[in-house]
């Protein structure tokens, strides 16, 4: 063979080694929700070593991030995510009804395939001038409060149900008091945030509000990004408890022969690694050792579930935030 030859030979195998090996590495797509950006910023890398070390195979992850409403329609119309990572069941049930997801989502997984929990708190200002301490003094004149929008937003929706629910839950509450309450509550809600990232924005960056409502783990995120001096976190007396489900989108790993990987990709959050993420970010972890070796920083409060106060997240969905529902009464009469 002349020189010629082996080095067009050579170059094919290069070409060919090359192709192998981008055969070989498969990618990921992960549909979360808006402020799940650094939750997933550091699990991911975790994920793919661990799996690379397990396997001998390499698996690159992308992440899409918005409002969580926003997310699952963009995941129905056609964005091909291979997992989605929400903060309510009724996200995934909706990919579920459009032929997506499997029905039996929820047993796939542990703990009704949600891997950590939160809940809502109330981020003020430094020294907290407005002395706000409890659901009862948002609704009084002068407090402007920010929080993303109930009808398009996980976030905003689990504060409305928090804020309905607490209500609701007073010695002498019914809906009546719970939908006179949340008028209160929405007419000191001058502005809605497209989601949860930015309510954060519009409250720490444009110094609009005296109260951002959102969850417990974003309290932290604040931190990192704008410091700790500038605001503080009050736990009301009781609040929801906030779950994230997870699911593999059937019809997307079928079509790309990425089942393995999600499936992987998924089980990893309850391993100790993905437990202790889920910690370092404030999230609430499943496991119990490792909830245990986190709990000072997750002071104790009340909470109520979806299911406990509202009959389950279909219901509480469908009397709260269709057209039509709870919210479009209170807010058009506001």
């Amino acid at each position: 063979m002349n020189k010629t030859l082996r080095t067009v030979a050579a170059a094919l195998a290069l070409l060919g080694f090359v192709a192998g090996a981008q055969a070989q590495q498969k990618e990921l797509l992960n549909v979360s929700y808006d402020v799940a950006r650094d939750v997933f910023r550091d699990y991911n890398p975790k994920f793919t070593a661990a799996y690379k070390a397990r396997t001998g195979e390499s698996v690159n992850v992308k992440q899409s991030h918005a409002g969580s409403t926003k997310q699952v329609r963009a995941v129905a119309d056609g964005l091909e995510a291979d997992v989605v990572t929400m903060n309510q069941v009724t996200d995934i049930t909706f990919l579920v009804e459009k032929g997506l997801v499997a029905a039996d989502w929820q047993k796939k997984l542990p703990n009704g395939a949600s891997p950590y929990t939160s809940t809502m708190v109330f981020i003020v200002r430094k020294g907290n001038p407005k002395n706000i301490k409890d659901w009862a003094d948002l609704v009084k004149p002068g407090i402007q409060i920010t929080i993303p929008h109930p009808k398009n937003t996980g976030n905003g929706r689990y504060t409305y149900l928090a804020a309905w629910g607490q209500a609701l839950r007073q010695p002498g509450g019914n809906e009546k008091t719970a939908a006179a309450y949340i008028a209160a509550f929405l007419k000191n809600t001058p502005l809605f945030a497209s989601g949860g990232r930015d309510a954060t924005t519009t409250f720490m960056q444009r110094g609009q509000g005296d109260v951002l409502i959102t969850f417990e783990s974003e309290a932290e995120l604040i931190a990192r990004e704008f410091g700790r001096g500038g605001f503080q976190v009050v736990y009301p007396s009781s609040s929801i408890r906030a779950e994230f489900p997870v699911a593999i989108v059937d019809k997307v790993v079928d079509k790309r022969g990425t089942r393995k990987e999600a499936q992987a990709y998924l089980e990893y959050l309850w391993s100790k690694e993905g437990q202790e993420n889920a910690a370092e970010n404030y999230l609430r972890p499943v496991d119990a050792d490792v909830f245990k070796k986190h709990a000072a920083q997750f002071p104790t409060l009340k909470t109520f579930t979806a299911e406990e106060v509202f009959g389950g997240w279909e219901k509480a969905f469908n009397t709260h935030f269709k057209d039509g529902g709870s919210f479009d009464q209170v807010y058009q009469a506001k």
